[in-house]
């Protein structure tokens, strides 16, 4: 979060730069199509805060990253490695990427090949659905070099250029999908953007495929969801031949294509297209018959039905999500499993399971501390989970405060 604390709720963020902008309840309200009541019941907490599409607004409005506004996390460090964000920022906007023609190699550099660069960025890849956020943090600025690198070897050695571009494609993806994971939403468009580069470059139509679901992050984390959904509808016609062709990583990723871009339908609000794309992801899923992890998708069934929850609670049905939120999702990579998680526990609180809401919380923490002591959708639950009882010694609330100062929720 840039210039406040986290421990701020949306609602006071947004007070913070309605004030900072100069504007008005009244005047901020007006510009959003809300009522003055609305906007300051949602600025004092008195009503939950605004959707995820009415959020983008305000963002775009107030002139701030979305990520600013809902809080997103900026520390990703871990007993080992500490937050090093400035690092890939650097490696993302080294001025060697700027041109190659002048700067050129210097003399007697030794370039590195595909195959052992790919073995690291697999095992970041790993890393990453693990849920251990600050291992791949360190790892990149060092591969992002790499990735920087066998560009350069590929615009001179025609034999393994396509996988030179295949690893840069993957490296950009894993930087992009990892920043959009912790609000650095900028960064992340950059990545996703070089992703795909390479993986035009590449001329593998499996490498675009995986490399487009780093641009709906970016886009999803910019809240840019129309552009988001347009990107998944241009992917899916583009693949759908070489799935005619039954390759399960094809299928995978094609599923994947279309659960991203029905995220965005739902953060826009658009049900019906939502569901449509839904239905879609489900059939592949039938089709793919099990949960698989091609391309680090971990796409099937049970995936498909925790996107759907999830859009679900974008969609404001908390009552679903409550209903149906019960799932094994032991199995699922990490990254996936504490999602939900944090999901039904979002639900779970909105309908007044404050019990139940905190034992998820408390699971998906021993599972990935990472990703829950960084999630904006954490600390919102904890803020509510708070409010909803008086605090003793020795009592749940007790440690609801606990875990909401580990989680930077509460001073």
């Amino acid at each position: 979060m840039r210039g406040l604390g986290d421990h701020l709720s949306i609602g006071e963020r947004i007070a913070f730069y309605r004030k900072r902008r100069g504007y008005t309840q009244e005047v901020l309200a007006g510009l959003v199509g809300r009522s003055t009541d609305w906007l300051a019941k949602a600025e004092s907490g008195r009503r939950k805060p605004p959707r995820i599409d009415m959020l983008a607004e305000l963002a775009r409005i107030l002139r701030v990253p979305l990520g600013d506004l809902v809080g997103q996390s900026m520390l990703v460090g871990d007993e080992k490695h500490q937050d090093d964000v400035p690092a890939v920022r650097d490696a993302l906007m080294s001025p060697r990427r700027l041109s190659r023609l002048l700067f050129g190699l210097e003399a007697g550099a030794q370039l590195p090949t595909p195959a052992p660069a790919a073995v690291r960025v697999e095992k970041a890849w790993n890393d990453y659905q693990g849920g251990r956020l600050g291992s791949v943090i360190a790892a990149l600025p060092a591969l992002l070099q790499t990735a920087q690198e066998l560009e350069e070897r590929a615009a001179r050695r025609e034999e393994d250029r396509h996988d030179c571009w295949a690893v840069s494609a993957r490296t950009h993806h894993l930087a992009a999908t990892t920043l959009a994971k912790i609000g650095e939403s900028d960064i992340s468009w950059l990545a996703a953007e070089r992703a795909m580069q390479a993986a035009d470059a590449s001329d593998d139509p499996l490498v675009l495929a995986s490399a487009a679901r780093s641009g709906t992050h970016a886009l999803l984390a910019n809240g840019r969801y129309e552009a988001a959904m347009q990107l998944g509808d241009v992917t899916a016609t583009w693949l759908s031949p070489r799935v005619a062709e039954g390759d399960p990583a094809a299928l995978s990723l094609l599923g994947m294509i279309h659960l991203r871009a029905a995220v965005a339908a739902a953060r826009h609000q658009d049900r019906q297209t939502a569901t449509r794309l839904l239905d879609r992801a489900e059939e592949l899923a039938e089709d793919l018959g099990s949960d698989e992890n091609y391309w680090q998708t971990g796409f099937g069934p049970t995936n498909v039905l925790l996107h759907r929850l999830s859009i679900e609670l974008d969609l404001d049905n908390v009552a679903y999500v409550v209903e149906n939120g019960r799932i094994n999702v032991d199995h699922m990579p990490q990254e996936r499993s504490v999602s939900h998680r944090i999901d039904f526990a979002r639900a779970l609180s909105l309908a007044g399971h404050g019990d139940d809401a905190f034992a998820e919380l408390r699971t998906a923490e021993r599972t990935s501390p990472q990703l829950v002591r960084n999630n904006p959708r954490v600390r919102e639950t904890l803020r509510d989970l708070t409010k909803q009882s008086p605090m003793t010694a020795g009592s749940r609330s007790s440690e609801v405060f606990v875990m909401a100062q580990r989680c930077r929720a509460v001073q």
